[in-house]
């Protein structure tokens, strides 16, 4: 997700909004923190653009 995240030259605030979660939830799920639903993990996706398991990946 940092990788995408990061290509785009998005801040995490950026991506919550675009996918629709709180900014603490995403910087949690990128540190390893928190574990992410597999509905978030969707959303995710969508804000991105990219398929899901795109995202599983490494």
């Amino acid at each position: 997700m940092r990788k995408f995240r990061a290509e785009r030259g998005w801040s995490q605030e950026r991506l919550a909004e675009e996918a629709g979660l709180n900014r603490t939830y995403l910087s949690a799920v990128e540190r390893s923190e928190q574990n992410i639903s597999i509905d978030n993990l969707y959303r995710v996706a969508v804000g991105l653009g990219v398929e899901s398991w795109v995202l599983l990946k490494d």
